[in-house]
Parts: C-alpha cells; structure tokens; sequence
C-alpha cells in the first residue's frame, strides 16, 4: 500500500520512523489479505470435497437451487480466496468476498437463540469488516495490483 493511499485517508505515520512505516504499509496489508483469505479458500476446498453434505445443508435453510448455490459459493471462496490472497483486483474481489460474507451470514447464521449461531453471525461480520479495509486501502505494495501501480 503506497503512502498517497495513507495520506488520502488522512493517517500520517508522525511518530514512527520511515523504516518502521515503510514495513508497516508494505508486510501488514499482504500478511492481512493471507490471513483473511484463508477461511474463504478452506471453506471452498470444502465445498468441494463433500458437495452432497453442502446441498443439504443449503436445502436446509430453504434457499432454492441448492446445487447451483453451491457451484456459486465455492467459486466465489476459491477463486476469490485465491485473488484476495495474490492481491488481484483486489478492491474488486473484496467487495464481492464482503456481499457473500454478508449474506452467508443473514441466511446461514441467523439463529441467534443457538449461541453458535450468534457468533458465526458476528464472525461473518468481523470478516466483512476486515474486507472493507481492504476495499478501502486496496492490496498493498506486495500484490499483484501493487506491481501493476
């Protein structure tokens, strides 16, 4: 992440040195998008790995196409799990990450009476946090989008 972008956002690094700031903006944005894509691309290997298990669980909670919802979702944690992780197109993958997040957590997690429920709701939530970060502040120096610049 260049330092025009923490500029803009108005963060200067005043009390830091350079060499301190620089490893900051440079190691901190790609160590954040590998921790963050993690659960997206284990969560779609998944998938993959017990479709029939996923379908009935998709079934379960009344959403219909189960098996084309299933196809969705694990493209959408693979593949984006993978470009979030390379740093491609990465504001882009994570406004997408951030929707599927938001919306696994309405239709998968909504049970707050079942105290696993309530926190795997306010986990999803954690996460689209952490991806507005990145769709915010972008993929950083170490990404392929940071080469690009």
């Amino acid at each position: 992440m260049s330092n025009q972008t923490y500029a803009k956002a108005g963060i200067t690094p005043s009390a830091t040195s350079g060499a301190v700031t620089s490893a900051v903006t440079t190691i901190v944005p790609a160590l954040g998008r590998a921790m963050i894509s993690t659960i997206f691309i284990l969560s779609g290997l998944s998938k993959l790995a017990a479709p029939a298990t996923m379908i009935g669980y998709i079934q379960s909670v009344g959403l219909p196409f189960p098996t084309v919802a299933l196809g969705i979702a694990t493209l959408v944690e693979v593949v984006g799990g993978i470009a979030l992780l390379l740093g491609y197109r990465t504001r882009i993958v994570a406004g997408v990450l951030f929707l599927f997040t938001l919306a696994t957590a309405v239709f998968f997690h909504n049970h707050f009476g079942d105290q696993n429920q309530f926190i795997h709701f306010f986990k999803n939530i954690a996460m689209a946090g952490g991806l507005l970060h990145v769709m915010a502040f972008g993929g950083g120096r170490i990404s392929l989008d940071g080469r690009r610049s």
